[in-house]
């Protein structure tokens, strides 16, 4: 049987000192994986075509984990949709070509469940992908995420690539990007909540109704996820690759959902989030303030067929998400 991933395998993480990244990191380190090829932005930008072939060329990693990418929440994506769309896309045009053409043997490109359209059947499937109009606020992210997708699949069916997309829910933990107009909801209501509790504030303010419901992985999980898929045998990853739709007649893309398989309404996880943070004031939800995608639940029968199921309950990755936080509060 082959053994997927080997444990002297040199190993290129690109994104390495985010979210997702980082608990990458974290994760391979403690499977035991000691290769692991790193670089920040100022030595290696990614939107660089020709520093990412060198950097290819020199280092010749045999597996890729494309974490590197533009991010953000409703108001980041709505403020700067041209960055989102552009930087994606030129990150992933050039990790995706220079891992086929340094011949590394798997890459995971992490994308977002907003790929999949605003109304999708609920839990959203693989095969939901573009069968349906994107939410208009993260629209640009989406549709970068959608061509990295796409080309993983196409240099897969020519050139016989085993490049897989995974697509992570909602994350959340240490290392989060904690900034209240830039971030996702967990990090930004943590800091909103800590703030209120530190101030004697008599209320919290929530964007929204609090009726959407939303799904969340803790980071370290998702890394788990992650190397567990990597370290695939052959013959139980590349059934994961999907197939060549002209050849089979079938919609079956190099795709997996990572996440929990549960949701959450927003107005339930704002009061779990004041109990672990202490908050003992009220809630108040603005309704002005746009909810995003009404729904958002991953199936997750895919990864679960595959070995792996999420280990972490969300009042435990609070706390720990919450401790990361108030280590690194002082110079937020």
């Amino acid at each position: 049987m082959d053994p997927g991933m080997e444990k002297d395998a040199r190993i290129f993480v690109a994104g390495h000192r985010g979210l997702v990244g980082s608990a990458l990191v974290r994760q391979l380190s403690a499977q035991g994986y000691g290769d692991i090829l790193r670089r920040t932005h100022a030595e290696l930008d990614l939107t660089d075509g020709a520093a990412v072939a060198a950097f290819f060329a020199a280092e010749k990693p045999e597996y890729v984990v494309l974490a590197a990418a533009r991010v953000g929440g409703i108001i980041a994506n709505s403020t700067y949709p041209a960055e989102f769309i552009h930087q994606n896309l030129a990150i992933q045009v050039n990790v995706i070509h220079n891992a086929w053409l340094c011949g590394v043997k798997r890459l995971l490109f992490l994308g977002s469940s907003c790929i999949y359209p605003r109304r999708a059947p609920q839990p959203m499937r693989e095969e939901h992908l573009l069968t349906g109009p994107l939410e208009p606020t993260n629209r640009p992210y989406a549709l970068a995420k959608i061509a990295g997708i796409e080309m993983c699949w196409s240099y897969n069916r020519q050139y016989g690539a085993r490049f897989l997309a995974v697509m992570p829910t909602n994350l959340y933990g240490p290392g989060d990007n904690y900034h209240l107009e830039n971030s996702h909801v967990i990090p930004a209501l943590l800091r909103k909540f800590h703030a209120a509790k530190e101030s004697g504030a008599a209320s919290v303010t929530v964007w929204g109704t609090g009726e959407p419901t939303r799904e969340f992985l803790y980071s370290d999980d998702m890394a788990q996820a992650c190397v567990h898929l990597l370290r695939l045998p052959e013959e139980r990853f590349l059934p994961l690759l999907g197939s060549d739709e002209c050849v089979s007649g079938r919609f079956e893309p190099p795709l997996v959902n990572i996440g929990a398989g549960r949701e959450i309404s927003i107005r339930a996880l704002a009061e779990l989030v004041g109990e672990v943070v202490g908050f003992s004031g009220r809630i108040v939800f603005d309704a002005s303030r746009p909810d995003g995608t009404p729904r958002k639940l991953c199936d997750v029968s895919r990864l679960t067929n595959a070995g792996w199921v999420a280990a972490t309950p969300l009042r435990q990755g609070l706390a720990l998400a919450y401790a990361d936080f108030r280590e690194r509060a002082a110079g937020l």
